[in-house]
């Protein structure tokens, strides 16, 4: 696991920006981590309602990214985790999730925030779920993303950019 190179974001005032976050529902220890550190990452940018939609696992993310993008949030923070197991579902579900949420991002020009684990490990994935003995913070990075993207998406259809 590599946090070299990561840039260093100060959060910034997003309070104009309509945010859901997507959750899936697979691994709950690991999705309450995730979603803690999404929802304080939209707090400490100021983001005054971001909801929240639970979906059954992590192959039913891009649908619902798709549906929320489609209803005009400017950014859609996708979480998930998907633990390695004994058959090639691990590679299938990362593939078609990882491929429609780049997807949804492209078809609706929303910024998709990508709080997708993808682990051989519960370890691992706890490892990066912002608990306090965790070594990092995926859904607040995920979030954070998605809100930098968001904010520069708007200043570009505004014409500012």
């Amino acid at each position: 696991m590599s946090t070299a190179g990561a840039p260093d974001q100060k959060p910034f005032d997003c309070h104009e920006l309509r945010v859901a976050i997507v959750a899936s529902s697979w691994h709950d220890t690991v999705m309450d981590g995730l979603v803690d550190g999404a929802q304080r990452a939209c707090r400490d940018h100021q983001v005054e309602a971001a909801s929240l939609v639970r979906v059954p696992g992590a192959f039913e993310l891009p649908v619902m990214a798709q549906a929320l993008a489609a209803q005009g949030y400017d950014a859609v923070i996708a979480l998930g985790a998907v633990i390695r197991g004994d058959t090639p579902h691990f590679d299938y579900v990362c593939s078609a999730t990882s491929d429609g949420l780049a997807r949804v991002a492209l078809d609706h020009q929303t910024a998709v925030g990508f709080g997708l684990l993808t682990c051989d490990t519960e370890e691992q994935a706890l490892d990066r779920a912002g608990y306090l003995q965790s070594r990092e913070d995926k859904g607040y990075e995920a979030t954070a993303a998605a809100l930098s993207t968001a904010a520069t998406l708007k200043a570009v259809k505004r014409g500012y950019v």
